[in-house]
């Protein structure tokens, strides 16, 4: 990603953080950007310390034991990636009885087919995949991406979640355990994406830009999570956050043990993920996400700063590999090779165009926060 005019930039000394990839970034008088104090504030309150880790994940483990009535005591939901594929062998080693959920959305590299099917069978974990209803898929997110937004990966991410919350509702399994973690994915721009969790503003951009109702989507309203959590008693546990999480030593970990394979790039596991991230961002956005994800591995003690800098020259992935991703994806969502230029070309717009809950979406996670602080809602 190219920038012209650096005279005026902020740039934090911590991280490599500034305010062309975040406009709103801000600096403490040592020169430290509000990410990297964010960063801080999270490991303090959602990372176990190290001196409490085996005693708290031996006691989470021994409540998840108990919770469990059947075959299950717990799902992970499997990409193929390397968090939620070490979050199946951590499941598994920690004698849990985990069934893995993969949601199919179109996307899937051959190669993550091929680590999930090897991974899963070497260590002996159920799999159930839902396949999405392609052409409903396929015409959401044409509207996310003619609603010119920086939130093309809302429409996958949403309905995993979705989907997560209504196996474990239906299979009265009380724990999902997820490969979020705050050592290593704890930076989050405002303006880079937004509606995870917002239903309205789904809904209302495929009413504006989609032409079919979205009657197989899995998806889920406030009400229904409100049901999931507190009456059907249903956990999200960012499991990472109870252990040392080293980035590279799980990469040497799961090719050892599980002949897991890379794919060359954070989240490259899905064609599309990995061409809107490392394409169709920083043309249209100047959104570059590495320097969130680097960022992140700087404050772990994983990357220093001067390396993250020197890989942040280079592109996000192979410019031959992109030039066939763009008729890749240009084509199975139904775009010409112009069209979808049309598309890099229209004005920049963020959530604030449409319709949506971000009000109530903020008021839910200071509430779910405060849950934390009282010991109500694991971390």
């Amino acid at each position: 990603m190219q920038f012209k005019d650096t005279s005026s930039v902020k740039e934090c000394d911590r991280c490599v953080m500034n305010s062309l990839v975040d406009v709103e970034l801000t600096l403490n008088q040592q020169g430290v950007c509000n990410h990297c104090e964010r960063y801080d504030e999270l490991i303090a309150a959602r990372v176990v310390v190290p001196e409490q880790r085996s005693k708290e994940l031996f006691n989470l483990v021994e409540k998840i034991k108990k919770s469990g009535r059947g075959d299950y005591d717990c799902i992970v939901g499997v990409s193929g990636g390397v968090d939620s594929t070490y979050v199946a062998y951590l499941a598994k080693s920690l004698g849990l009885k985990p069934l893995a959920i993969h949601f199919d959305n179109g996307w899937n590299s051959e190669l993550a087919v091929q680590n999930i099917q090897n991974v899963l069978e070497l260590l002996e974990i159920d799999l159930v995949t839902y396949v999405i209803d392609w052409e409903e898929f396929r015409d959401l997110q044409r509207s996310f991406l003619m609603a010119s937004t920086p939130d093309g990966e809302i429409p996958t991410d949403h309905a995993i979640y979705a989907l997560l919350w209504r196996e474990a509702s239906a299979r009265s399994i009380k724990y999902i355990l997820s490969g979020m973690n705050f050592i290593t994915e704890s930076i989050s721009v405002r303006g880079w994406s937004y509606g995870h969790s917002d239903w309205r503003y789904i809904k209302g951009i495929q009413k504006k830009f989609g032409t079919r109702r979205l009657f197989n989507y899995p998806h889920y309203s406030f009400l229904y999570l409100f049901y999931v959590t507190f009456f059907k008693r249903v956990r999200t546990v960012s499991i990472l956050n109870y252990v040392d999480y080293d980035k590279d030593e799980t990469l040497s970990l799961l090719k050892d043990k599980l002949g897991w394979i890379d794919y060359g790039g954070k989240h490259h596991e899905s064609v599309y993920t990995r061409f809107y991230q490392g394409y169709f961002l920083p043309k249209k956005f100047n959104i570059d996400k590495r320097y969130g994800h680097y960022s992140d591995l700087i404050n772990s003690g994983q990357l220093t700063r001067e390396k993250a800098k020197a890989m942040l020259e280079q592109p996000p992935y192979a410019a031959d590999l992109a030039a066939r991703d763009l008729t890749y994806v240009s084509k199975k969502l139904g775009f010409t090779e112009t069209e979808f230029e049309s598309l890099l070309r229209q004005e920049p717009l963020d959530y604030r165009s449409y319709r949506n809950s971000y009000a109530y979406v903020q008021f839910l996670r200071r509430l779910v926060n405060k849950l934390r602080a009282w010991g109500l809602y694991p971390k």
